[in-house]
């Protein structure tokens, strides 16, 4: 049976310190942040928890082991050397994926071949069988090569963690769910939930629903399985108690504030049916309306946004269009502080007004910049 689990919660790049963050705030204080990824320590119980609770990581793997491998020798030996018994079961399917960077074993499908070649021979020793069928839980492994180091995991999450289960559809860009909660974790709006929330670019709605999410401490994946809850070594007890600690810790008197628009009524049309979907059909308020429009309610809201990039020929010149026209409406509320994502190299110019802080971020393979433009905090009382 294994005993302490090294663990890891990957991240998309740029986010690595608010995953660390997140692991910190849920208990976890032995973290050691790496490019993609944050490791740390944990027990079969932490498998559940963070699955269920982490909003801004992909993936929570198992570090099987990691090692020197420049020839495919040393792959299979060092492959073959790991418990792999421990977790797969004879009937037990195991796919293997791979990435290569700077290494000298660059084909990927020759090493994924090695690898699955050395945890067959492994599995043959564990069970006497010759032939696995590989009908029973699904067990992703994963060989990751960098700089000759070979670093094998094992996936316990399955779709990635974005896929909350709340949405069925969405509109042609839709922002990442993980992006998203991480705009709202960097912003002053996650500091006081009952504060005003409005996204005047809403889109599909994500920004609006994972702002309730957070506002009312709702664990992202309470609505969605993983790979791990199939597998014999995790009990099912351990789930449900994590799913029992999850449904308790929801803090739903939280008088919420959260309002998004759009100019494309389809987009609206998706973004209520996703917010129902989660269960927050009357705490968020949408409409169809132009950005020149809005009328954002209340005192020392947070405006938070993905507007357009405009990268479509012709495009550019609505974009800007629209950014100045947020610009005029910020004018409008001097108590308000706005937050935006942005590849625009000229949003601050058209917004009229400098950002007070600046983080590089990555929307998909889009580098941007999160703007943040503070206003006053509100009183204390």
């Amino acid at each position: 049976m294994p005993g302490p689990l090294q663990l890891i919660a990957t991240s998309p790049m740029g986010l690595e310190a608010v995953v660390a963050r997140e692991l910190k705030e849920l208990g976890y204080e032995d973290t050691k942040v790496e490019n993609g990824r944050v490791n740390f320590t944990g027990d079969f119980i932490d498998i559940c928890r963070c699955n269920l609770w982490l909003r801004t990581s992909d993936r929570v793997l198992i570090k099987m082991g990691e090692f020197s491998a420049v020839t495919f020798d040393e792959l299979f030996e060092g492959t073959k050397a790991l418990p792999w018994q421990d977790w797969i079961p004879a009937h037990g399917e195991f796919p293997v994926e791979g990435r290569s960077h700077k290494s000298q074993l660059s084909s990927v499908p020759a090493c994924q071949g090695i690898v699955k070649k050395a945890i067959v021979e492994k599995l043959k020793e564990s069970y006497r069988t010759e032939w696995f069928e590989e009908t029973g839980p699904r067990y992703v492994i994963e060989i990751n090569l960098l700089n000759d180091i070979a670093l094998l995991t094992l996936d316990t999450t399955g779709p990635a963690l974005h896929k909350r289960g709340y949405r069925k559809l969405a509109t042609e860009a839709p922002l990442k769910e993980t992006m998203a909660a991480a705009m709202i974790l960097l912003s002053r709006w996650n500091q006081n939930p009952s504060r005003p929330f409005y996204d005047p670019c809403c889109g599909s709605g994500t920004l609006p629903i994972e702002a309730a999410m957070i506002g009312w401490n709702i664990a992202p994946g309470l609505r969605r399985s993983f790979n791990a809850e199939g597998w014999p070594i995790l009990p099912e007890e351990l789930w449900q108690q994590a799913r029992e600690e999850a449904f308790d810790a929801v803090q739903d008197d939280i008088p919420l504030n959260i309002a998004g628009s759009d100019i494309d009524p389809k987009a609206i049309e998706i973004a209520t049916a996703a917010a129902k979907s989660a269960g927050l059909g009357k705490e968020i308020t949408f409409e169809v309306l132009p950005a020149a429009r809005i009328q954002p309610q209340g005192d020392y809201g947070c405006l938070i946004t993905n507007p357009p990039y405009g990268e479509r020929i012709g495009e550019e010149k609505e974009v800007r269009k629209l950014i100045s026209q947020l610009g005029r409406v910020a004018a409008g509320l001097p108590t308000w502080s706005f937050f935006a994502l942005t590849p625009t190299k000229q949003f601050e110019h058209d917004f009229q007004r400098k950002a007070d802080k600046r983080r590089k971020l990555f929307n998909g393979r889009i580098e941007c910049q999160y703007l943040q433009f503070l206003g006053p905090l509100p009183p204390r009382h």
